[in-house]
């Protein structure tokens, strides 16, 4: 197996920090996309590059094998093997192998090095795994979807469902990298990264947002519309509503991951507006409203 240089594919020197691998990772992940880079030829083969590298480095424990062991870091033992096998050993020194026995000499260094004919069997071993990363807004994050994702130069296409998370990880069971010696395929991890929104605030399954009042309708009691992710949606509003007074609307909120038909709730935060530009009348009202006060 060819060497891969894990660090220089992400652009980092070798005492690079976790953070600093997570961060580079990302901003190379926006960068070569293939869906963002449907003109380059190479672009599925240089994201899956900067997946495998940052499958390996992120994770202390690989990162350790892959920095001692080189390309052979996913089978330490049978490296520490071949590497004891082929250090001189004292229970041959002084002998002469000749006549027939270059044959069982042969025969020996077959079966210890993996010879043609009589090499011993070797184990299977599972692919490496794959972690990615995959953007979603938050309006399509409330619907369940399919998105086609690349992998190992193939479109594959997966539902995503209703209500997932940020930060969520999902596996797709053998989507990773090829087994070795007949092993099993490895698997895809994807982490959905929920965009922020404009308007709405995530919290769990609730969803805030902040809805303009004018004066007259906090005073006096009324009926507003407001926009939510799935369209306008009216309400009343109390009369002698506070500034900062919060409504909820219960169902209205975002979906529950792969729990159909149930929904979190909608809490709006009332925010009132206070009249400019009065004229003159007005001005006399609110001064004769103020001495009845």
């Amino acid at each position: 197996m060819e060497f891969i240089d894990y660090y220089k594919i992400l652009k980092l020197e070798k005492t690079a920090s976790a953070d600093e691998i997570k961060k580079s990772y990302r901003k190379l992940a926006r960068k070569l996309h293939p869906d963002l880079n449907p003109n380059d030829k190479d672009a599925q083969k240089k994201f899956q590059q900067i997946n495998e590298a940052n499958q390996v480095l992120s994770d202390p424990d690989k990162r350790k094998k892959y920095d001692q062991y080189g390309k052979d870091w996913e089978h330490p033992d049978q490296f520490r093997q071949k590497e004891r096998a082929q250090r001189p050993s004292d229970n041959f020194s002084g002998h002469h192998f000749s006549g027939d026995q270059e044959g069982d000499f042969s025969s020996f260094f077959e079966s210890m090095f993996g010879g043609q004919g009589r090499a011993a069997p070797q184990a299977a071993f599972k692919g490496q795994d794959y972690h990615s990363e995959f953007n979603l807004s938050l309006t399509d994050a409330q619907n369940t979807h399919q998105q086609t994702l690349v992998v190992n130069g193939k479109n594959l296409r997966i539902t995503i469902p209703a209500g997932v998370e940020h930060n969520q990880v999902i596996r797709l069971k053998g989507h990773g990298a090829p087994g070795m010696n007949g092993g099993p395929a490895g698997d895809l991890y994807i982490t959905f990264m929920i965009d922020s929104h404009p308007l709405f605030k995530r919290l769990g399954n609730d969803l805030f947002v902040n809805a303009t009042i004018d004066l007259y309708t906090a005073v006096l009691g009324g009926e507003i519309t407001i926009d939510t992710l799935n369209g306008k949606v009216k309400f009343k509003v109390k009369a002698e509503t506070q500034p900062g007074a919060k409504v909820r609307l219960k169902g209205k909120g975002f979906p529950l991951y792969k729990k159909d038909g149930q929904f979190g709730d909608l809490y709006i935060t009332c925010d009132v507006k206070l009249p400019i530009n009065l004229t003159e009348q007005q001005k006399t009202l609110f001064s004769e409203l103020s001495k009845l006060g």
